[in-house]
C-alpha cells in the first residue's frame, strides 16, 4: 500500500484577489510562503519517503519549503499534476467568468474536469508503482486535489473549500484509491506520535 499526501501550495496574490489561476505561473505571496513553512512544520512528525510537485512555481517554491524541514531531497517535478488549463478564463474573477461566460457558454481552451482527473491518477498510479509502500507528499493545487475527491467521492467532498497549504490524504493498493483524511489532522499527529499510524486508518466510503 502506498499513502499520498496532497497538499495545496500556498497562496499568491491572484488567490488573494479572486482570481483563477489555473495554467498561469503566479508565484507565491509571503502568506503563502508562510503557510509552506506551517505545513512543513506541522508535517515533521511524520516519516516521509518522498516528494513531488507539480511544476508550477507556487507548487514547486511550496514544496521546496516542506522539503526543508523534513530532510528531503529536491521535489520530483511531475507535469500531469499542474493545475486544471482554465484558457480563456485564467486572470478573471468567478463573477467575471459568470458574466462573460453565462450558464453553459463554453470556455475558449478550458480542460475538462474529466481530462483532469484522468490525468492526475494515471501520475499517482505511476508514482505509487515506482514507490510501492512508500510515504509520498504530493504538493499541487486546488483543482488537482479536487478531482481526486471527486475520483474517490464522487460529488461528497465536491463543493468543499479546499485552502492553501491544507493535506489530504489516500490510500493506493490494487483496488486504487481512497481517500482517508480530508483536511488530515497533521496537528494532532505531531503532536501525539502515540496516535495509530496512518496504515491505521480506515479509508472513507464513497458517497455519490
Amino acid at each position: 500500500m502506498t499513502n499520498f499526501f496532497l497538499v495545496r501550495h500556498g497562496e499568491t496574490d491572484w488567490n488573494l484577489a479572486g482570481k483563477i489561476q489555473g495554467a498561469t505561473d503566479i508565484p507565491l505571496n509571503e502568506t503563502g510562503r508562510a503557510q509552506a513553512h506551517s505545513t512543513g512544520s506541522k508535517m515533521q512528525g511524520r516519516t516521509w519517503d518522498v516528494i513531488v510537485s507539480s511544476p508550477l512555481s507556487r507548487a514547486v517554491e511550496t514544496a521546496e519549503i516542506i522539503a526543508s524541514y523534513l530532510a528531503l531531497t529536491e521535489p520530483r517535478l511531475v507535469p500531469g499534476l499542474v493545475e486544471r488549463n482554465y484558457g480563456a478564463a485564467e486572470g478573471l474573477t468567478g463573477p467575471e467568468v459568470e458574466s462573460f461566460y453565462p450558464s453553459d457558454t463554453p470556455v475558449p481552451g478550458r480542460e475538462t474536469r474529466g481530462e483532469v482527473q484522468d490525468r492526475v491518477v494515471a501520475s499517482l498510479h505511476e508514482l505509487a508503482a515506482e514507490f510501492t509502500g512508500r510515504n509520498i507528499i504530493v504538493v499541487c493545487h486546488g483543482g488537482v486535489i479536487r478531482a481526486m475527491l471527486h475520483e474517490t467521492m464522487g460529488t461528497s467532498f465536491f463543493h468543499e473549500r479546499i485552502t492553501n497549504g491544507s493535506v489530504h490524504s489516500f490510500h493506493h493498493d490494487d483496488d486504487g484509491l481512497t481517500l482517508v483524511h480530508f483536511n488530515d489532522p497533521l496537528d494532532a499527529l505531531t503532536e501525539d506520535l502515540s496516535l495509530p499510524d496512518f496504515e491505521d486508518q480506515q479509508p472513507l466510503e464513497r458517497r455519490d
